[in-house]
């Protein structure tokens, strides 16, 4: 099975990677910056490839890592976009949604496996109201 794995230098993502590897898996990981992926080292593994896409931007503009993932089963979206420095997550968690919905739509995927929360309906953090939201 060939699997597109977003997140993956996240603590879920970092965890998830050598499992689906293990199970014989292709994985492609996809991350925003190549720099924080250490391919080479830890994670060298003829069944895994590498594109660079930020969700926040345009993914027109990654027209080359279209075709790695054109024949892609399942794409996982662990991508959360809280940061300390950013007010307005919740609409960042939408465009970089959107954005991953954009990528994924053209290709062979059957599933895809997003990473939510545990919610309280009556009350919820602004971080979760946006992981709901979306």
């Amino acid at each position: 099975m060939q699997i597109l794995l977003t997140g993956v230098t996240g603590y879920i993502g970092k965890r998830l990677l050598p499992v689906l590897i293990e199970l014989g898996h292709e994985v492609v990981c996809c991350v925003r910056d190549k720099n924080r992926f250490p391919i080479d080292g830890v994670y060298k593994n003829p069944k895994v490839s590498l594109i660079e896409i930020d969700f926040l931007k345009d993914i027109n503009s990654s027209g080359s890592s279209l075709s790695i993932i054109k024949n892609i089963d399942v794409a996982y979206y662990l991508i959360h976009s809280m940061s300390s420095n950013v007010k307005d997550f919740g609409s960042l968690e939408e465009k970089s949604a959107n954005n991953f919905i954009k990528l994924v739509e053209p290709t062979s995927a059957k599933q895809i496996i997003y990473l939510g929360g545990i919610a309280n309906e009556e009350k919820l953090s602004k971080h979760l109201a946006s992981r709901k939201r979306v």
